[in-house]
């Protein structure tokens, strides 16, 4: 096991921030976390959200604990139900990242293409490099009815200035790929990691999309269709990332590192820091951190 998440609230966090000390970690902070414990073996981040991630290359061990600990069986996995004839997937990228857009992908399962889809090893993107996620990516857009809905720098601002919350903005965007979908292929159902409230992407959608019987759960990336949708989200991502790169002839790294920071520092000198927003989010802290 190389990725484990659930959800937890902050008491059961500051038990599992107490049993992940035995591992001499450093803890920090980073954008919309909690606390982020870096060790060896594995990186875990508990989420303003509620999530906690653990990620290394084999964290089968910790992840049994905290499980015994929370009273779930090491096995135990979401229970995704994924017998309907067809159905939706979403999921997002470029939401923890400074520089460039988020994206928000959707993808129809159904019958014909799920087979095809498990046999190419599609799964969550993070478990995937950048190479193999743009030859998946081609292969999903030729075999399945999808929609992948591009936020950019300008236009993120713009709607988050609207929203002043990221959630209801991942909400829209979340909505928007299920509505595209549905337009051209209409099912009864769709399914999206949870973030947030249930409500919001159910308040987002619009006459079509309310519809249809919407689910949201942790560890929703397991789904073949969500996974599916993660990949389209992070190909779009690293597409724009790159077309960002020639056009402003700088580069641009993923995250919010230090290593950001002066990237941005870079991209005021050169182009004035009125203009940063054409190619990072305003909101980040990061922005605090530029003269």
């Amino acid at each position: 096991m190389n990725n484990y998440s659930v959800k937890i609230t902050k008491r059961q966090s500051d038990i599992i921030k107490e049993l992940l000390k035995e591992y001499n970690p450093v803890f920090d902070v980073i954008q919309y976390s909690i606390w982020r414990a870096k060790a060896p073996i594995f990186q875990a981040t508990y989420y303003t959200s509620g999530k906690l991630l653990i990620q290394g290359k084999d964290i089968s061990d910790i992840a049994g604990k905290i499980n015994k600990l929370l009273g779930l069986e090491e096995t135990e996995q979401p229970a995704i139900r994924t017998d309907y004839e067809k159905y939706i997937g979403t999921d997002e990228s470029g939401k923890g990242d400074f520089f460039g857009p988020l994206v928000i992908a959707g993808v129809q399962v159904s019958n014909e293409n799920k087979r095809l889809f498990i046999d190419l090893g599609i799964k969550d993107s993070k478990q995937l490099d950048d190479k193999k996620i743009k030859q998946l990516a081609a292969s999903i857009k030729a075999n399945a009815v999808h929609s992948v809905v591009v936020i950019t720098p300008q236009k993120y601002n713009e709607l988050y200035s609207k929203f002043n919350n990221l959630n209801k903005l991942l909400a829209w965007g979340h909505a928007r790929a299920i509505e595209n979908i549905l337009e051209k292929s209409p099912c009864k159902y769709a399914l999206a990691d949870k973030f947030g409230d249930e409500s919001l992407i159910k308040n987002a959608l619009m006459n079509k999309g309310r519809e249809i019987i919407l689910n949201q759960m942790v560890r929703a990336e397991a789904d073949i269709a969500v996974a599916a949708a993660s990949i389209l989200a992070r190909a779009e991502f690293v597409r724009r990332m790159d077309e960002m790169a020639s056009k402003y002839e700088l580069n641009f790294s993923k995250g919010a590192s230090d290593k950001v920071i002066q990237q941005a520092k870079i991209f005021v000198d050169k182009y004035s820091k009125n203009r940063l927003n054409e190619v990072a989010k305003m909101h980040f802290k990061t922005v605090q951190n530029i003269n």
